[in-house]
């Protein structure tokens, strides 16, 4: 497992998720601009997970898309909870606790995780297709 790549691709998918959020309160659509938000983060970090794990597996699918999942999750929750959470969260009268038990932290946690094993498995799929000859499970 290449440890530095994982970190430095889940900060970047950190970034981007957080940008997305961001963005999502100049967009009306719902009454509720913080439900709408992250309606839509839950909607759009699925493409930004699966390009994080795109990135990571570039050269080998060694590593278990769990393990590689759950490190893009955790450097997220770091970020969330040293810079998230601080600067948007207590300003308005919430605690890290509101944040941390939120049903859609961890509904996102679980997408980052399934979307990267996902992922994985495709790769693996397709790599397995290309070198035992297994014609019938290409995708054309």
């Amino acid at each position: 497992m290449k440890l530095t790549r994982a970190i430095s691709i889940g900060i970047l998918i950190w970034i981007i998720g957080v940008s997305l959020y961001a963005s999502s309160f100049y967009v009306s659509l719902l009454e509720d601009a913080e439900q709408q938000a992250n309606i839509w983060l839950s909607i759009v970090i699925v493409p930004v997970v699966w390009f994080g794990a795109k990135l990571y597996y570039q050269n080998s699918t060694s590593t278990h898309g769990f393990r590689v999942g759950l490190i893009f999750f955790f450097i997220s929750a770091v970020l969330d909870a040293l810079i998230t959470v601080p600067f948007t969260v207590l300003p308005y009268g919430g605690t890290y606790y509101d944040f941390f038990v939120d049903f859609g932290f961890w509904f996102i946690g679980l997408e980052f995780i399934a979307t990267t094993i996902l992922y994985w498995y495709i790769k693996g799929l397709n790599k397995k297709s290309k070198n035992k000859n297994f014609n019938y499970l290409k995708h054309y």
